[in-house]
């Protein structure tokens, strides 16, 4: 016999559900069988009665444990599973009294489910804006100690030793520290231009050679052998940047006459984009097989060869979808922290030279988020500051992206009038 309250709690949620369940359904039986006409079926009065008897107990226990847990409320355990079991029980109750004849259980039973999905779905947009104010409320602390304008505008990142500012010990290295973001945010986006450069071109050639050209047998082997790429360790991918593509990187530009660092920014730029080809390749290869088939043979009717069909008809077709690929790729770049580590360096670099030693906004916030700094020092802030400019620059992207698809689409429907 479990022992546990939570235990205990759970296998009489479920008992009760279970009993509701059969009584109401027994009882529609009865009712159906005197005669009686009814707008639902049994087994949905039944499902009625067992959703008023569990939910309600599952959504007081869920919230119960929210104040609990997350906002430090003193409830005591035994007391909120109690009175979550006595509204099972008042659930339980009022389901088995509505099991009534002219009771719509089966819309009682839609509205309920509609009511699950939309609370999923808040979920999401709850989470974006809790985690929005988290980064928030942390990044005006550290504006209220260095000025926004220099955080955006400056172009030296020199933290130095401002965590003894926190610690009351500040003197003049600690008040000469310089928080420019322009060096982080030029490495992260140089890096992922480069991983971009070789992530689209390579994954919409094969999403357009896989959907259009390839036998059905190389198709079902090449696919999947893609995208195990996807599911590589970022890790290993910085080892093969650190150790196999670094040093090429060095000895192609030594035999061009160019210095190259073994930490340089075209490295991990590379082997980024190859780790992004599969997010961009499958994404387009399904979006390219939806394109109805009607469209290529009507193309091909007219007079167009298969590379102007493809070019010309199918993926313009898919071009929204190619677009939102693309940003999902843009966005996984801007968030990869491994690779750059172990290939391009920490050090904060102005510079256009990606051959040389660069950084990106991510490597920084895991350095200032990590090691024995105080909480309160400007560097440890200044990981949500980082934070907060790449969620806007992120936020962005995702409504350029949106403009776009709407443009290509509206562009799409008015040529096929």
């Amino acid at each position: 016999m479990p022992n546990h309250p939570l235990l205990l709690f759970l296998v009489a949620v479920l008992v009760l559900g279970i009993l509701a369940f059969l009584v109401a359904r027994a009882k529609a039986l009865r009712v159906r069988a005197s005669g009686t006409a009814m707008y639902a079926q049994p087994d949905q009065y039944a499902w009625f009665a067992a959703l008023s008897t569990a939910g309600p107990a599952l959504l007081v226990s869920g919230v119960g444990g929210f104040l609990l847990l997350l906002l430090g409320a003193e409830i005591p355990l035994p007391w909120l599973l109690a009175g979550s079991l006595v509204v099972a029980a008042a659930g339980a109750t009022l389901g088995l009294r509505l099991v009534t004849p002219d009771f719509h259980a089966r819309q009682a039973i839609e509205r309920v489910i509609r009511f699950i999905l939309a609370g999923a779905a808040l979920i999401s947009i709850f989470t974006t804006f809790g985690i929005l104010l988290s980064i928030i409320s942390e990044a005006l602390r550290f504006f209220r100690m260095h000025g926004f304008w220099e955080f955006i505008t400056g172009t030296v990142w020199a933290p130095g030793n401002s965590f003894l500012a926190a610690a009351g010990r500040a003197d003049d290295a600690a008040s000469a520290a310089r928080f420019g973001s322009v060096p982080l945010f030029a490495g992260t986006f140089m890096i992922t231009a480069i991983a971009m450069l070789v992530a689209i071109p390579v994954g919409l050639m094969a999403a357009i050679y896989m959907s259009e050209f390839a036998p059905r047998r190389v198709r079902t082997l090449a696919k999947p052998v893609l995208e195990v790429l996807a599911g590589i360790p970022t890790v290993v991918y910085g080892f093969f940047a650190a150790i196999t593509v670094a040093p090429l990187v060095v000895s192609v530009a030594g035999s061009l006459g160019l210095n190259a660092s073994f930490n340089n920014a075209l490295a991990p730029g590379i082997v980024m984009g190859i780790m992004i080809i599969p997010f961009i390749s499958s994404l387009s290869d399904d979006v390219i097989n939806a394109v109805p088939d009607s469209m290529r043979q009507g193309s091909l009717a007219l007079g167009m060869t298969r590379g102007e069909t493809i070019r010309h008809v199918v993926v313009p077709a898919a071009m929204p979808g190619i677009i939102s690929a693309s940003l999902l790729a843009v966005s996984r770049a801007l968030g990869e922290t491994m690779i750059v580590v172990m290939a391009a360096g920490m050090r904060p670099n102005l510079t256009a030279n990606p051959l040389e030693e660069m950084t990106t906004v991510t490597v920084r916030i895991v350095a200032a988020l990590t090691g024995d700094l105080e909480f309160e020092s400007a560097e440890t802030l200044s990981a949500f500051a980082l934070g907060l400019v790449l969620f806007a620059v992120t936020l962005s992207l995702n409504l350029v992206s949106v403009i776009m698809i709407r443009r290509f689409r509206e562009k799409y429907r008015v040529n096929n009038l």
